[in-house]
């Protein structure tokens, strides 16, 4: 049976970011005290929401990412959405501002986040239709 260590490396390190970006909202929850949702801070809410996009994101796109390797896509496909989604996750992470909707990092961020979900499905499409 083949391994999926494209994938498996990928997720180490989405889970680390995942992990860095839990803690970033646990430390302000415990020194303002806020417990549930962000208490009207607007500190907290932002990275809140770093770390719920991250959350609503990652997921799906690794395990379009396990799929394809699973299928035997090559590993150029699997890097490029890798890729993609590390470099599109990290760009969102810093470019969302509670203030400005519209940072150039943000918008990028988004772009290859989908696009890194777009190479995973074509991965796998050209695997089972070629």
């Amino acid at each position: 049976m083949m391994t999926p260590a494209i994938t498996a490396l990928y997720a180490i390190v989405f889970a680390v970011l995942m992990i860095a970006l839990s803690t970033h909202v646990t430390m302000l929850r415990a020194s303002t005290g806020i417990s549930i949702n962000d208490g009207g801070n607007k500190e907290l809410a932002l990275r809140m929401r770093r770390h719920g996009n991250f959350v609503e994101n990652v997921p799906m796109i690794v395990l379009l990412m396990l799929l394809a390797e699973l299928l035997g896509s090559g590993t150029p496909w699997l890097h490029a959405a890798g890729l993609l989604l590390l470099l599109g996750r990290v760009m969102h992470a810093v470019g969302l501002q509670h203030d400005n909707a519209k940072t150039l990092l943000r918008i990028l961020g988004g772009m290859l986040t989908k696009l890194a979900a777009l190479v995973a499905a074509v991965a796998i499409l050209w695997r089972i239709y070629t």
